[in-house]
């Protein structure tokens, strides 16, 4: 039996799982007075096969974004000296006691409240790891223009910012479109219980910053994050300066405006500048024009999947080794015509090795790996519901980590920040 988790206000969705012959297993969730949802999976299976050979979707409702663990049994147990006249009379005080109007339950949160929010988001705070001026920040204006930014020293402590209910959302980037992804950050979201609801693609314009007055020639040593100088290699080359690492690229901007050393410069962004009172020497110093930072908005609760929009999915699993598996797993998605953005794979920090053989002339090992997945559906369409019913099949584990609206910055987008 498999169940699926929810937080305190969540309405619980759907869950797939391998079952007996026959068996059909059904989630629902309450009416909250505005909504109603709830679904069944039919899990016929052939005659003998023990292997389910349909997966009907009855009906779609929320997603509740939480581990799908497997659990002996969930049932909750009735004592036997338990009449059923004392449940019919605890059902009617109940009736009596508890939420006479249904327009004072919680409602659950919407991709559509998540974007009118963000249009009049004042009361919105948002962490991001860095220093006011980092392209973290700049993200998460872009997301809710209006927000408290809060600035974090590090990426985990976003994410207990959030748990902590100190923060309402917090803004990570996950990868660059030169760089490549944020390990760290893929390995933190399966280690919090936080949802993605949303993401950023933000155009990134790297400024080459120095005390006022300073001239680019005078500039012999330059402090930026590593990623930052790598993605300037060739400017930075040409200038011939020493390159040294920081936390971040607005941390750099900062120390160079504190420090007061003229032949010092940073690379930051143009708000970065106008924060701590530097001069611009130098401007998109990239050396790719078309240097995207993608950004993941992450919160307590998931937001309910849409289809008035194109939304993305974002999952991770693990499968058990063997030849195939991998390619039966990514089958269950171009079989129904589900597009494949990204694929990451992460070492299981717990298991990293698989042994095979235990015997005393050498074993054989293996490296488990996690598999991070976004993919171009709703968990509002049919076909999303059934890829991930037919995935869980081959998945020892799975998790879905998020469902939300896509963000697609156009190319002719020139952002200064």
């Amino acid at each position: 039996m498999v169940a699926l988790m929810a937080s305190k206000g969540v309405l619980p969705i759907w869950v797939c799982a391998k079952t007996a012959a026959g068996q059909q297993v059904h989630v629902g969730c309450p009416d909250s007075g505005a909504r109603t949802c709830g679904f069944g999976l039919n899990l016929s299976a052939e005659v003998g096969s023990g292997r389910p050979r349909k997966w009907e979707c009855l009906s779609a409702g929320v997603l509740a974004q939480r581990a799908i663990t497997p659990v002996e049994d969930e049932k909750p147990q009735t004592s036997g000296l338990e009449s059923s006249g004392a449940i019919e009379r605890t059902r009617q005080e109940e009736a009596k006691g508890f939420h006479k109007d249904l327009s004072l339950l919680p409602k659950p949160l919407s991709a559509l409240d998540l974007y009118s929010k963000s249009n009049d988001g004042s009361k919105v705070r948002v962490a991001y790891q860095g220093v006011p001026g980092a392209y973290s920040e700049a993200a998460a204006l872009k997301a809710y223009p209006n927000c408290e930014t809060v600035p974090r020293e590090e990426f985990e402590a976003a994410f207990k910012a959030v748990e902590l209910w100190l923060v309402d959302k917090a803004v990570l980037p996950i990868e660059n479109s030169v760089g490549g992804s944020i390990h760290r950050n893929y390995d933190l979201l399966l280690r919090h219980r936080l949802h993605i609801v949303g993401e950023v693609q933000l155009q990134v314009n790297h400024c080459l910053l120095g005390l006022p007055g300073t001239r680019k020639e005078d500039i012999k040593r330059v402090l930026s994050h590593p990623q930052a100088l790598a993605q300037c290699e060739m400017t930075l080359m040409a200038l011939g300066v020493v390159r040294i690492g920081t936390e971040d690229t607005a941390g750099a901007a900062q120390i160079v405006a504190s420090k007061g050393v003229r032949e010092a410069g940073a690379v930051a962004s143009s708000r970065a500048a106008e924060i701590y009172g530097l001069d611009i020497l130098a401007e998109k110093i990239q050396d790719d024009d078309d240097n995207i930072t993608r950004f993941l908005i992450l919160a307590r609760e998931p937001i309910i999947p849409g289809t008035d929009r194109p939304f993305k999915t974002s999952i991770v699993f693990t499968l058990e080794e063997g030849p195939g598996v991998l390619f039966k797993a990514l089958a269950v998605f171009a079989l129904r015509n589900i597009n494949l953005t990204k694929i990451e794979s992460r070492p299981q920090r717990k298991r990293p090795l698989r042994v095979v053989d235990d015997s005393n002339k050498g074993s054989a090992k293996y490296f488990d790996y996690l598999f991070y997945i976004d993919f171009e559906a709703s968990m509002a369409e049919p076909r999303a519901q059934l890829a991930l019913g037919h995935l869980q099949e081959f998945a020892s584990f799975l998790r879905v980590l998020g469902c939300y609206p896509s963000d697609i910055i156009p190319w002719s987008d020139s952002l200064s920040t």
